[in-house]
């Protein structure tokens, strides 16, 4: 009988499955494909890879601004795929390794839940059925799939790919054409740009990246259609073709010719099959139901990262997995969704943490934003020609705190943590401004922010 089962190895299942056997807990993980997860194996770190590869080309391609030239800049597809698998490789041993020194037992395979035991729940592996006082699912999320005709025909032959597949192209297609203007289509169309694709984004809603605020929104669009990206914003698609794809535009029908096509439009809550009847876990619009402590309607039962439908990011899971983990060992903690920041790491990065102006208002928050050009950092300046990204920082006026920050330019995403930490601790706008911030570092934009505040 194991203290802690753990269905699932991505980002929530290998840190609680961690945390767990570090707290002294007799801990079994289960991983029907590859420790990491999604995240790992198919997601955020590949992507990244990949990123990387097309920025050090685009240096090398476009580096005349900054007074140095190249010639004959190549990019290896085949090349640029294998480290991207030695990256994944190196890391998913790292896990491996944080299992061992934690003394979790790891199994391979599909964990169904076949009901409860007398002292807890009891999950099938294979034709073994393993026994634990507690259960976490963490079975994460997988590309969602609408009913758009030829779509799943698409699928099957492979010229329709999800994030799973685009990853391991060897390829470069001639065109790609991304369904969602989300934040995995925008990073692959990024780097597909970048390798020589022409890229073509329809999108449903009339801006791209989703919540992201709507000027900054504009600004990276803007952005990629310098770089030739094509855009088709409030449109629906109606098929999938053998060569193209067709969609509605102002009530008419169009089509864009691909040669491959991305399906990017949004991810689901991986609950089906798993035996949450047998023990009758709640789920709602298809995913499992947590309150603030990650615990289920069932006792004994938790879910933490994409399965809950809360927030799907890895860094959310990781934070989910914590305090579900801190609650089972005794230790009172609680989960907070106020300063959990989002990145979309193309070149120019976008980073946002908190409410925007807008949300902050519909929230009846006495809010305001100051909204400034990055090239109040000097090191954003001299790093960045022509450069045009603007930081916002929103903050309410009644309490004198941030509650949020929107930024498009380089290095944001590791600068947005920094927000979140004076959100998370309430940090009045006063003693922010007493803080020293290195110099130059772009992080200053903060800072010049701040000191634009009055209040």
């Amino acid at each position: 009988m194991y203290d802690i089962i753990i269905i699932g190895g991505g980002p929530a299942g290998y840190l609680a499955a961690e945390r767990a056997g570090h707290g002294g807990l007799n801990t079994l993980l289960i991983e029907k494909r590859a420790l990491g997860g999604v995240c790992l194996n198919e997601g955020c770190i590949p992507s990244k890879s990949l990123l990387n590869s097309a920025k050090v080309f685009d240096y090398a391609s476009h580096g005349a601004k900054y007074g140095v030239s190249a010639e004959n800049v190549k990019i290896d597809q085949s090349f640029v795929i294998d480290r991207k698998n030695k990256v994944v490789k190196q890391l998913v041993s790292g896990i491996k390794m944080q299992m061992k020194q934690n003394h979790v037992q790891v199994v391979e395979g599909f964990g169904e839940i076949t009901g409860r035991v007398d002292s807890g729940f009891a999950v099938k592996v294979g034709d073994t059925v393993y026994e634990g006082r507690q259960l976490l699912i963490c079975t994460g999320s997988e590309a969602a799939v609408p009913p758009i005709p030829g779509l799943k025909e698409g699928l099957e032959s492979g010229f329709v790919m999800t994030n799973r597949e685009i990853l391991d192209l060897r390829e470069i297609p001639d065109t790609l054409a991304v369904i969602g203007g989300g934040v995995i289509g925008l990073e692959m169309a990024s780097y597909f740009n970048s390798v020589g694709s022409k890229v073509t984004v329809i999108e449903m809603l009339d801006k791209i990246a989703g919540p992201t605020d709507r000027e900054i929104s504009a600004i990276l669009q803007k952005n990629y259609e310098k770089k030739g990206v094509e855009f088709r914003l409030g449109c629906r698609v109606t098929e999938v073709k053998a060569d193209g794809v067709t969609f509605e535009e102002n009530g008419e029908i169009k089509t864009v010719p691909a040669s491959k096509v991305l399906l990017s439009i949004g991810r689901r809550a991986v609950t089906k099959g798993i035996g949450l009847e047998t023990i009758g876990v709640y789920t709602e619009r298809g995913a499992i139901k947590t309150d603030e402590f990650g615990r289920t309607n069932v006792a004994g039962v938790w879910a933490t990262g994409d399965v809950n439908g809360t927030s799907m990011l890895a860094h959310t899971a990781y934070r989910e997995s914590e305090v579900a983990v801190n609650n089972i060992l005794g230790k009172k903690d609680i989960m907070r969704y106020s300063a959990i920041p989002a990145v979309i790491y193309t070149n120019p990065e976008v980073a946002c943490i908190g409410e925007t102006l807008d949300s902050a208002k519909a929230k009846g928050i006495d809010a305001e934003e100051v909204n400034l050009t990055m090239k109040y950092s000097g090191r954003y300046v001299a790093e960045n020609e022509g450069g045009d990204g603007i930081c916002k920082i929103v903050f309410n006026k009644k309490y004198k705190t941030i509650i949020g920050a929107h930024i498009i330019g380089g290095y944001a995403s590791e600068i947005i943590y920094g927000v979140g930490t004076f959100i998370e601790t309430q940090m009045r706008i006063d003693d922010i401004k007493q803080l020293v911030f290195p110099h130059p570092s772009v992080c200053e934009i903060i800072r010049e922010g701040i000191f634009q505040i009055n209040v």
